[in-house]
């Protein structure tokens, strides 16, 4: 059995969170770290957008600063996800890991059988989407918006058909970053207030829409009865789900003195800057 390191950061600020992935991806791909699992939130609430999308296009900047929100872009694509209520997570593992996929749908699978697991765990029979047949694409197609739950992606987490967990991944110095937010509430309002649209009233349809394809766990609990989670048990379900699904033995450690100093010098001159945020 493989050993991980185990990371809990915390609530942490949007551009050391988002640094502090990257520092790890650098330590993990010299083989100065090993495969790591990491847990964090955000201080304050924050909009991460992809890295392909453009700011000014797509966000109201205006009222992300007005309602004191975090931003920040991320180093991995996909859309616009509000980070509040939620419990955010990152894999890092060496590019070349034992039984990783070299794809990037297929290491996809690989590393989200931990969420599967998690969700299970909190009685949530969650599986994996597969759009291989015109028949799942058009179950999960969507009218188009910019936040990223408005429909699954290749073995992203459903559960009761909606999109529960939200994944990205990017391959950097010679590792492999997988990070993503399991949704413990949702303000679906909130969110589309924070984005960009033609008209108020696309900006609403889009909003009901979106409500109807994304779940967080404690609305889906409630709907069984069952009472609401908090970050430290959906911490240890989770933990847990990774640790059966890769048969690794997960040990509690923090970031190297190294690591850290390389997400402080990332964090104020990368994912602090607008040149980086506001670039596209």
């Amino acid at each position: 059995m493989r050993k991980w390191r185990y990371v809990r950061s915390g609530a942490c600020s949007p551009a050391y969170n988002m640094a502090a992935d990257e520092a790890i991806m650098m330590a993990v791909g010299a083989g100065e770290a090993p495969a790591t699992l990491r847990f964090f939130g955000w201080s304050p609430a924050t909009l991460s957008i992809g890295y392909f999308q453009k700011a000014a296009d797509e966000v109201r900047l205006d009222e992300v600063k007005a309602r004191g929100i975090g931003f920040v872009r991320r180093p991995t694509g996909g859309r616009a996800v509000l980070h509040d209520a939620e419990l955010t997570y990152s894999i890092v593992v060496p590019e070349r890991y034992p039984g990783l996929p070299t794809s990037v749908t297929e290491s996809y699978r690989v590393l989200s059988e931990g969420l599967v697991h998690g969700f299970r765990a909190l009685s949530l029979d969650a599986s994996m989407v597969s759009l291989a047949s015109e028949e799942e694409k058009a179950k999960y197609a969507t009218a188009g918006s910019a936040a990223c739950f408005d429909s699954p992606s290749w073995y992203e987490l459903v559960v009761d058909g909606r999109k529960v967990a939200g994944s990205a991944q990017v391959r950097q110095h010679g590792a492999v970053l997988q990070h993503g937010s399991i949704l413990l509430d949702i303000d679906v309002g909130l969110l589309f207030e924070l984005l960009q649209f033609r008209s108020e009233r696309l900006r609403e349809r889009l909003a009901a829409d979106f409500a109807g394809k994304a779940a967080a766990i404690n609305g889906l609990r409630a709907a069984r009865g069952l009472p609401p989670v908090g970050v430290p048990e959906a911490e240890e379900a989770f933990a847990s789900g990774w640790a059966q699904a890769l048969d690794v033995e997960l040990a509690p450690a923090d970031l190297t003195a190294a690591e850290e100093a390389a997400a402080a010098r990332l964090a104020a001159g990368k994912y602090g800057s607008d040149e980086w945020n506001l670039r596209r």
